[in-house]
């Protein structure tokens, strides 16, 4: 049974994982410290639990242990993660995205984005958190968290706290929801760098909504969710722990910080919108070239930086396990744009901008569900192989799938994310120089089997290809249906910032 479960209770099933037992635990509050609510689980959390409790005196010899409360460096980095991923999102993404349209689109895209992430940030606020991260079932949460009530006590001023991947480590429930708000918006606006400069503004709005509500918050409960630490008491607490856990964390899936849940998620769905919606006018025989390059670096630059705050901050203490999430971050990013510019300046000649920048946000995407998981080497060639592997998924692959994925979505998140996590499987085993997997029961670190844990990754791969398709293609066909995709084809040709919004971009 102990070895059962040993093979099960895998905290990096919830996304942003660390080694409990190399983080130290939180220190004693202050004695004018406000009280606050503890969640036992974490992201999960029971609802009938979060409303604050006075407990009846106990004799000295029967006083429970005090519940724990945040460490300000662990809510500190929490926050300041969150700040980071915003970042990567706007402006980050929207000009990254944004330079490599033409101008007459330019607009159009910084729109989009930025209005995906104002959308998706109120959805997940009224109900997408209570769906990915309270109790429900194997792929959906529940409701008791809807519009995040619960959480903040106006009478007493107390907030509730969520635990981390340390026993009797807790961070306030507002800072988990505040950084998972930021995943979700930034992996919708993913997607619409595949059908850029030919979707309508209002359709790319409802398909946001729909997919969000569909596709990204079953992925996240499925991968993510799971009753915390310290309900691993014993081997029956533990059993029961993992069975109340999302469906591939009970199979075991490893996904640090999103490569499943974000990146192959958002990239099925982006390479499906590029089918349905169809190629834009003049695809093939006329040039589409970025219109502003410097937007682009810019724009990667931004989302390198922030980057860190997406693997990092996933770790959810400021200790070993961020510090290792940091790390491969920066040098598996730097391997990945160095392998692409190797690879376009071997075939074509000459290593471009684009192609710096590509590699960059490749080897980012790569390393994100493995940053935690992994040691330095294992990042290494991980970042070095997304380079060149994505490479191929922009050029070859693309062409061998025959679709008009405008800002190749799934050529670098699709490919990158799947390389990503199959290699997690790969890299995590101690003899390769991971980290190995968590025993919460016996407290101990455990290692893992390469072959058993590809394939657990593979499953994870596949279920999350299969599920975005299906849910995408149905949203797609539900606004094709109400309120179309597509403008008009004159609207197109003059380009969607004028026509959908009314402005330029640029103003000569």
């Amino acid at each position: 049974m102990k070895r059962l479960l040993a093979s099960l209770l895998l905290i990096g099933s919830l996304g942003f994982t660390g080694l409990a037992l190399s983080e130290e635990p939180a220190p004693a509050p202050a004695a004018t410290a406000p009280a606050a609510t503890v969640m036992d689980a974490a992201p999960v959390a029971d609802a009938t639990a979060a409303a604050p409790t006075v407990a009846e005196a106990a004799p000295a010899e029967a006083a429970p242990a005090p519940a724990p409360t945040p460490n300000k460096g662990d809510t500190s980095w929490m926050l300041v993660a969150t700040l980071l991923v915003i970042m990567m999102s706007i402006p980050g993404l929207a000009l990254f995205y944004g330079g490599l349209v033409r101008s007459k689109n330019m607009l159009s895209v910084l729109m989009q984005v930025f209005s995906i992430f104002a959308l998706i940030t109120v959805l997940w606020t009224i109900y997408g958190y209570s769906i990915a991260f309270t109790p429900g079932n194997a792929f959906f949460g529940g409701f008791d968290r809807l519009f995040l009530k619960g959480i903040f006590d106006p009478v007493t001023g107390a907030v509730a706290n969520a635990a981390t991947f340390s026993k009797g480590v807790v961070i306030p429930e507002f800072a988990f929801v505040a950084f998972q708000a930021t995943f979700a918006a930034i992996t919708v606006a993913l997607v619409v760098g595949a059908f850029a400069e030919r979707m309508k503004f209002s359709a790319v709005l409802l398909f946001s909504a729909l997919w969000f509500t569909f596709s990204y918050l079953p992925m996240a409960h499925m991968v993510w969710f799971w009753p915390g630490p310290d309900a691993f008491t014993d081997a029956d607490a533990g059993a029961a722990a993992v069975a109340a856990s999302g469906w591939l964390f009970q199979k075991g899936a490893l996904d640090f910080a999103g490569g499943t849940v974000v990146h192959i998620n958002a990239a099925v769905a982006a390479l499906v919108g590029a089918y349905v919606v169809g190629k834009r006018i003049g695809y093939g025989r006329e040039a589409m070239t970025p219109h502003s390059l410097t937007m682009t670096m810019i724009g990667a630059s931004l989302l390198w930086v922030g980057w860190f705050g997406f693997n990092a901050g996933s770790a959810l203490e400021a200790g070993g396990t961020a510090t290792l999430a940091f790390a491969n971050t920066l040098i598996a990013t730097a391997a990945a744009t160095l392998t692409w510019m190797a690879a376009e300046w071997l075939i074509k000649g000459k290593p471009s901008m684009l192609g710096a920048a590509s590699g960059a946000v490749a080897g980012l995407v790569a390393i994100t569900p493995a940053c935690g998981w992994v040691g330095i080497g294992g990042g290494l060639v991980i970042g070095a192989l997304a380079g060149v592997v994505c490479f191929w998924g922009v050029t070859g692959l693309k062409r061998m799938l025959g679709a008009d994925d405008a800002l190749d979505v799934f050529g670098v998140h699709g490919i990158g994310g799947i390389l990503g996590a199959l290699l997690t499987g790969v890299f995590n085993t101690w003899s390769m120089g991971g980290t190995g997997i968590v025993d919460y029961v016996n407290n101990t670190i455990v290692d893992t089997s390469i072959g058993a844990q590809v394939w657990i990754q593979a499953q994870a791969v596949l279920t999350a290809v299969i599920w975005s398709a299906v849910v995408a293609f149905i949203c797609y066909k539900i606004v094709d249906l109400t309120i179309g995709l597509r403008v008009p084809e004159e609207q197109e040709g003059e380009g969607l910032d004028t026509t959908s919004h009314g402005e330029r971009a640029y103003n000569l």
